[in-house]
């Protein structure tokens, strides 16, 4: 059988690259859907890699382009990656043994992750022992259409890949921050159209849970400074999902009463 990888991509010049090295010669076909990336992306996808099957969306959430890249995979078997993220030799060994058999126990497989911050392998605080959906059967899964936090779809039993597979979180603090605060923007859109309601005392008291959840109740501090920094950032992301989704709750009240008064 045949494999197909699919990524989305946004300003991934820097990560693109050392993705598609390693997989070249495992899948059969490269799936990219870009989100009219203003750097080289695009030049380096469709220069240097001739499986690589480019096109470009405009970007109404992770859930939406995830799946609109299902739909591109011309192969039974899809490998869903983000471009920050790759597997190792054991992973890689146990993507092409599963896609070759005639018969594979599961229909959908689990990764365990190494996450890197930087140059530090992080092994607790919630992101040690993580696992998730990274190779399936197209036709028993699909993506969430949640803008952010997508998940994956499926009634099937997953199985467990070998290997591991490293993600390569974030390149500087300023990109790690900008990553925050659009994934905040987002996240504060999607509580507000299912319609969650905040006070301000969760928005005081959530990030301090937040960080005391990670560094001490997860074990955050056995990573030492890295540890912290994760707590602290996890923190200043939970404060600002909510401060975003009072702020937007209190600017639309403020719209309706302008327009009653009219």
């Amino acid at each position: 059988m045949a494999l197909s990888l699919a990524i989305i991509t946004y300003n991934e010049e820097e990560n693109i690259v050392r993705l598609l090295d390693s997989l070249t010669d495992t899948v059969d076909e490269i799936i990219i859907v870009d989100s009219f990336s203003t750097d080289r992306t695009k030049e380096i996808c469709t220069q240097k890699y001739p499986q690589v099957k480019f096109s470009e969306k405009k970007f109404n959430g992770y859930g939406e382009q995830k799946n609109h890249a299902l739909t591109l995979c011309s192969h039974e078997w899809v490998l869903f990656l983000d471009a920050d993220e790759v597997p190792d030799e054991g992973m890689k060994r146990s993507i092409t043994e599963i896609v070759s058999s005639e018969r594979t126990e599961f229909n959908v497989y689990k990764a365990r992750f190494n996450n890197h911050l930087g140059v530090h392998l992080i092994r607790f605080g919630g992101w040690g022992n993580v696992c998730r959906e990274r190779l399936f059967r197209k036709k028993y899964a699909r993506y969430s259409d949640d803008k952010v936090h997508e998940f994956l779809i499926t009634d099937q039993k997953a199985g467990l890949l070998e290997g591991k597979l490293n993600h390569y979180t974030y390149k500087s603090i300023h990109h790690h921050v900008s990553k925050i605060n659009k994934y905040s923007d987002m996240m504060a859109e999607k509580m507000y159209e299912r319609g969650k309601k905040i006070n301000r005392f969760k928005i005081i008291v959530s990030p301090i849970f937040e960080f005391i959840k990670v560094f001490i109740f997860k074990r955050g501090f056995l990573d030492g400074f890295p540890g912290f920094y994760i707590a602290k950032t996890m923190s200043y992301y939970t404060f600002l999902k909510y401060i975003k989704l009072h702020e937007k709750i209190r600017l639309v009240e403020i719209e309706k009463e302008k327009n009653r008064i009219k």
